[in-house]
């Protein structure tokens, strides 16, 4: 990616070896009262499998937090903070065409475990966006496991990661969170299903992002669009279920296949409109 010429974003907090805060426990999921958590657990898997494939991570019950010595040049966080600026950028510009106005969210760069408005989280839970308090959490050892143990590296494979989230606040902002919560299903599988068309909706969004970031500004290079859908690819509830235990079981599914989620990210990229991101009207994924 070129993000030579980008601005960086000043709405990121960084508490990486502050501690972690209180640990209220983390609250994931609940789509028939409202979503509490959004991308968490590499973006909605069964906690379970996520744990299996960070048998190195975290253990659940450490009471301490990895303490980090942030290096004078540290360049996971500048470009964290241009590919931020970079969605600023590109959402502000879209909601104005809209007649609408766009909240900056902030994002928390945070190490072992942070205290969210939705609860605790260690690092193995992933990145996640809490919509209690507008805000996106991201340990950038994700981004090692994403590219060592999922398969899945590059710069635009990261930046994707963080532009999903950002496409939850945009749900968000749209008020499309709210609305899922009020038609929300009483059985897990109806969650479940509701579940995988808010997050394949934020990785249209992503696509969105994407293809407006890139006209406006020539980001991408060669390569780029192959690892953003690699990416999708990698975190795909199949792909990861297929991992862990060697079989899937598609009524758990929370984010959509390897193939949806590739599908619609590629539908944002392509079409650079939120308006062929409407996965609630789809009648297949």
């Amino acid at each position: 990616m070129r993000l030579d010429d980008q601005r960086e974003s000043t709405n990121i907090d960084d508490v990486r070896g502050s501690g972690g805060g209180s640990r209220t426990p983390l609250r994931i999921g609940g789509i028939g009262g409202v979503i509490l958590v959004i991308g968490a657990l590499y973006f909605g898997v069964d906690p379970r499998i996520v744990l299996n494939l960070l048998q190195t991570g975290p253990s659940s019950d450490s009471s301490t937090v990895a303490q980090v010595q942030r290096p004078a040049n540290d360049a996971g966080k500048q470009f964290i903070a241009r590919v931020l600026g970079s969605t600023e950028d590109v959402w502000t510009a879209y909601f104005q065409q809209m007649g609408r106005t766009y909240h900056e969210p902030r994002l928390t760069l945070f190490s072992g475990g942070v205290q969210s408005a939705c609860g605790y989280a260690q690092t193995s839970v992933g990145p996640f966006y809490c919509p209690a308090d507008h805000k996106v959490y991201l340990d950038l050892q994700f981004f090692q496991e994403l590219q060592n143990r999922l398969g899945a590296g590059g710069d635009f494979a990261r930046a994707y990661v963080v532009a999903h989230e950002i496409g939850h606040h945009v749900q968000n902002e749209l008020g499309i969170m709210q609305q899922v919560s009020r038609q929300g299903d009483a059985s897990q599988k109806g969650a479940n299903g509701l579940s995988v068309r808010v997050e394949l909706q934020a990785d249209c969004f992503a696509g969105v992002w994407a293809k407006r970031a890139n006209d406006a500004k020539h980001l991408l290079e060669t390569g780029d669009i192959e690892e953003g859908m690699n990416a999708a690819a990698a975190v795909g509830d199949d792909r990861l279920e297929r991992q862990a235990r060697g079989y899937v079981v598609p009524d758990s599914f929370t984010h959509g296949t390897s193939a949806q989620r590739v599908s619609w990210f590629k539908r944002g990229l392509s079409s650079g409109d939120i308006n062929r991101c409407d996965t609630f009207s789809a009648p297949s994924l």
